[in-house]
């Protein structure tokens, strides 16, 4: 919509200048289409055809068949657009059904901090747009997606959803399309083709191998034999890097033979022939390949080569060797490379493989071993970026810890139930995870039982409950952030903790600042009461460098401008000789309050294009609703009633997605109030609402 300043988070930063009314691409948020897509002609066209007509779709099957792949290829074309996007949602990582509404919310751009239950927050954001919602791999919590989907449909008449699940969700309004495996029968079928791509993707001398009418009809027995599902067309025609057609044919033929027992004699047919499929690969390769593949099971969504050796590593699978047996596992499709922005390979195992890998994990008697390790290194990662939060690889922590959400959800889960002083240091070294990154519900819901199960001597107990009300401040839950603040306050007097005492002070004097306190704020958070706590503490701890931005804010509050400005100046310095960004942004932001209170709009406009620009590359939806309002406010005072009123709307539609309208906090309100009128005068009640409805339209995905 403004250029720089429709803030979706895959576009380059602008060169800056003033917004221009630009189109911007549609909203939405879809996975990179697989690279081979083959036949499907016709259940993409009746796929399309739902679409328009129907408001619940479920595509289900056996495991393999291809249902997300369709998906993500109706959903891409641009027939299915919608005004408000198309939104993909994974649920095949998620393991708590808890934390469903968080997921679809987070997914679509809601990152709500109010204090209302969060199902109701996602009704009434999605009440008035008009979107596309994919929920795929749903058969592990059908209830809870059924009732979610169904409160959703019922609050938001221009909601569609296509769900991927093995089995239906069982609603009245559902439309179920059952996807059958592909055809098998005549020398050009679906099957064929893909098996033929399979064994080109592993060898390109494979696909020679086909060729001929005996191989063909070779070949075609094999795509018979199983059931034309992909995913085991895709696992056979990787054995053709070892093997030829016709051994293939053979040990296929004899394996499944062996392999169709009693563990899948109960089992559909399809179901048994995807769970022999899948148990025939297992059969051939390495015994270490096998040892790797069950260990790889706990991982839930993406990986990496460091977290693989370090929890799969152990007993004949050195850590040494945990790379090279992985790349063979990908060479039969067992694994699958992914990868993320600049952040070098990930891995991944499609559900029905990692399920078969887990069942023999338990059969190795190795499920809490394994879990343990898990769960140990990814609280060891959630310290690592505590530590390094305040520092020059910010941005590449924020990245990287995006990245891993399911496996620190994973891991948080795990050591709930077995070592909940671990949960509470992990939970709490998350801190900036959970109140600068947009997850606030979930950060709290995992303090909250951490905090419950742990011992209060724990280690991270200080911490733990500072962070928990750090998210009580972002949900406007002032009371708990004081009570909070003032038992940190009297934990850190009993440890004689400097940084934990910088904390406590920080909590507690922002709590009352939000509310109108500003005097008080500056009480317990100014430069003599932080002097008074530190002591002789670090120049750059976290709990200092946010007890100077309080500072700043109260003096802002209380109209003292000229002190405001040279706090926020020496905290912009600090934060810049650590090479921090968060923090940083803030203080631009404060200096733009500043210069506005004093008259200089054109300074101030400077400032909070600068402060929007490092809350972009965090995803700090808080900062980037608040930069728009003091942005608007910045070109009214210009003049500019027009971009002022765009800007304004465009606000609003950033609000909406953290609730909590200007925190609640009278300053704020009165900011964005003051800009509204003096665009409103400088251009009329007619085209300031025309104006501010286009900005509101601006997407924030």
């Amino acid at each position: 919509m403004f250029g720089e300043y429709s803030f979706n988070n895959s576009r380059a930063d602008s060169a800056g200048g003033d917004p221009d009314p630009a189109e911007d691409q549609a909203p939405g948020r879809l996975p990179p289409e697989p690279a081979v897509f083959i036949g499907r002609e016709d259940e993409l066209a009746g796929l399309h055809c739902l679409l328009h007509t129907h408001r619940l779709i479920t595509l289900t099957g056996v495991g393999g068949v291809g249902k997300s792949r369709l998906a993500l290829r109706a959903v891409a074309d641009a027939e299915q657009a919608r005004p408000d996007g198309v939104w993909w949602v994974d649920l095949s990582p998620l393991r708590d059904p808890s934390l469903l509404t968080m997921t679809v919310a987070h997914a679509v751009g809601l990152a709500d901090h109010s204090a209302r239950p969060l199902d109701e927050e996602l009704c009434a954001w999605m009440a008035d747009r008009e979107l596309l919602l994919v929920l795929d791999t749903c058969e592990h919590m059908v209830a809870e997606c059924r009732h979610l989907v169904g409160e959703l449909l019922q609050s938001a008449p221009g909601l569609t959803v296509l769900v991927t699940s093995r089995e239906p969700l069982g609603s009245a309004c559902e439309q179920v399309v059952d996807l059958c495996p592909l055809p098998c029968d005549g020398p050009d079928s679906d099957a064929l083709a893909l098996f033929r791509a399979a064994a080109l993707a592993a060898a390109p001398e494979a696909a020679a191998a086909l060729d001929g009418p005996a191989r063909a009809a070779l070949a075609a027995q094999v795509c018979r034999r199983l059931d034309g599902i992909p995913l085991a067309l895709e696992l056979a025609g990787a054995r053709l890097r070892m093997w030829t057609l016709e051994q293939t044919a053979r040990r296929l033929g004899a394996r499944f033979d062996v392999l169709s027992d009693d563990r899948t004699s109960t089992l559909m047919p399809r179901h048994r022939t995807m769970r022999t499929a899948i148990g025939w690969s297992h059969e051939l390769c390495e015994p270490v390949e096998r040892l790797l593949w069950a260990r790889l099971s706990v991982f839930t969504g993406d990986f990496d080569v460091a977290a693989a050796r370090t929890v799969c590593s152990g007993g004949p699978l050195s850590a040494a060797r945990v790379e090279r047996v992985l790349a063979g596992l990908v060479a039969k499709s067992v694994v699958r490379r992914t990868q993320e922005r600049g952040a070098g390979a990930r891995y991944r195992m499609l559900d029905t493989i990692r399920e078969y890998g887990h069942d023999w994990l338990a059969e190795l008697g190795e499920v809490r071993t394994v879990a343990d390790r898990h769960a140990h290194w990814y609280a060891a990662l959630s310290r690592a970026a505590d530590r390094g939060w305040m520092g020059p690889r910010q941005v590449d922590w924020y990245r990287r810890m995006t990245t891993e959400h399911p496996q620190l959800r994973t891991a948080l889960e795990h050591l709930l139930g077995t070592d909940p002083a671990a949960a509470l240091e992990t939970a709490g070294a998350l801190w900036f995870f959970w109140f600068s990154c947009g997850h606030v519900h979930e950060g709290r819901g995992f303090l909250e039982r951490a905090l419950r199960a742990a011992p209060a001597q724990a280690a991270g107990y200080a911490q733990g409950l500072w962070a928990l009300g750090l998210t009580a401040v972002l949900q406007g839950d002032m009371a708990t952030a004081r009570e909070l603040g003032e038992e940190c306050t009297r934990l850190a007097d009993r440890l004689a903790d400097p940084e934990a005492r910088l904390r406590a002070a920080h909590l507690l004097s922002v709590s009352l600042l939000l509310p109108g306190d500003p005097a008080r704020a500056l009480e317990l958070a100014g430069p003599r009461a932080r002097a008074r706590i530190r002591g002789r503490g670090r120049e750059d701890s976290a709990g200092l460098l946010m007890c100077r931005l309080v500072t700043c804010y109260a003096l802002c509050d209380l109209q003292r401008y000229e002190e405001a400005a040279e706090e926020a100046r020496g905290l912009r310095e600090a934060c810049a000789d650590l090479d921090e960004r968060w923090l940083r942004a803030y203080a631009d932001y404060v200096l733009a309050v500043a210069a506005l209170g004093l008259g200089h709009h054109g300074e101030a406009s400077r400032h909070v294009r600068a402060m929007l620009s490092g809350k972009r590359l965090l995803g700090d939806r808080i900062g980037i609703a608040l930069g728009l309002d003091l942005l608007a406010a910045a070109v009214a005072a210009l003049g500019d009633g027009e971009l002022a009123a765009r800007l304004l709307g465009t606000g609003h539609a950033w609000w909406r997605t953290v609730g909590q309208p200007q925190m609640g906090s009278p300053s704020l309100t009165a900011l964005r109030a003051q800009g509204e009128r003096q665009a409103r005068a400088a251009i009329g009640d007619a085209a300031f609402e025309s104006a501010f409805r286009g900005g509101a339209a601006a997407p924030t995905g």
